[in-house]
């Protein structure tokens, strides 16, 4: 069921450093609208709308590619899981999202002895770029860059609402984050088709960060079986709360389930959609609330077939390994013999 009564908060960043009383609200606002929702959407972030406008118009040029080209890429041949997906190849509680989309990661070269060393490292290494887009790679890693940014003063803006040191979160990020940004297409579904654009899911990062184009279809669950629509707002990115964050707060934070609900027939979606981890090494610890917070977090979620580790690059590993079952099966066989690590039906991707 979805309803439009609701709305997500809209906070200004820029209210971060516009004086003691505006700073003051902004951290309230902050932290009320994470433990609430889960979901904010965030003006005064300082990326100019233009470098918005630029990284979507690549990701239209790169889907416009001839298929072929698109599948030189195609994330199979990665054993880092980086590349290109043609729709209906990644899976969300096992089953397809209907969705087109290219994988990049930070541009870290492969750990030479990945394979003696713990499963997660195989997760780094070089990004797939198409050979006929000569700007591309360029823009894409900038805005990446620029998007981490945000995010990264996010994340020590919420220390600060929840009590902490500015800095607290510095630990499990500081160096070498895990970055993931998915170039997304959404074509328009069939009169037939199951309209799951993206299933339901969680993120299991940090923060997220989400560009939309002029088209909706992200939809927020507030409640049991009621969603709110998330429709694009001019020079305001989506951002929401993954499950990193929650496990650090004992849940005070809420990683919030949501989709994407597939265009309708005739249209296109087109998203640019960024994921920030901690490091793949680092373990994420617990805070310590005050007490008038922690008397209001409601405990980590915990799913049997999903379980979640602090241990962040097996955690983000998980994933990878049950959304692209055929990344898996190539390079990774012998990780999926391990019951923590191998796809469930109906698990969480």
């Amino acid at each position: 069921m979805a309803n439009g009564s609701f709305s997500l908060p809209v906070l200004d960043l820029s209210d971060l450093t516009a004086g003691v009383a505006a700073r003051h609200a902004f951290l309230e606002s902050l932290r009320q609208g994470a433990h609430d929702t889960g979901f904010f959407y965030l003006t005064g972030h300082g990326v100019p709308a233009s470098f918005n406008a630029a990284v979507l118009e690549q990701a239209a040029q790169f889907f416009a590619l001839p298929q072929e080209s698109k599948d030189a890429i195609a994330m199979v041949r990665s054993p880092h899981f980086r590349g290109y997906n043609r729709a209906g190849l990644e899976l969300t509680r096992g089953q397809p999202d209907w969705r087109e989309q290219i994988d990049i990661g930070a541009e870290r070269g492969a750990f030479p002895d990945a394979l003696n060393r713990p499963a997660y490292r195989r997760l780094q290494g070089p990004n797939q770029w198409p050979a006929t887009l000569p700007d591309f790679r360029q823009i894409v890693l900038a805005w990446q860059d620029a998007v981490t940014g945000v995010l990264v003063r996010l994340l020590r803006a919420f220390a600060l609402a929840l009590g902490q040191e500015e800095d607290v979160f510095s630990p499990v990020y500081d160096g070498s984050p895990h970055q993931l940004l998915k170039l997304i297409r959404y074509p328009g579904r069939d009169d037939g088709g199951s309209g799951q654009g993206v299933g339901a899911h969680k993120d299991s990062g940090l923060l997220s960060l989400i560009l939309q184009d002029g088209q909706g279809g992200l939809e927020v669950e507030v409640g049991p079986h009621l969603w709110i629509p998330a429709p694009p707002r001019p020079d305001a990115f989506v951002v929401n709360i993954g499950e990193l964050l929650e496990l650090a707060t004992g849940g005070y934070l809420r990683a919030t389930v949501h989709r994407v609900v597939s265009p309708p027939i005739g249209q296109v979606r087109l998203s640019a959609a960024f994921f920030l981890g901690a490091r793949l090494d680092a373990t994420m610890p617990g805070l310590r609330l005050p007490d008038g917070l922690a008397t209001a977090a409601d405990g980590v979620t915990q799913d049997p077939d999903n379980p979640l580790f602090r241990q962040v690059g097996m955690n983000t590993l998980k994933g990878r390994l049950r959304s692209h079952p055929d990344v898996a099966r190539r390079h990774h066989a012998d990780l999926l013999e391990l019951p923590t690590l191998a796809p469930v039906k109906d698990a969480t991707s």
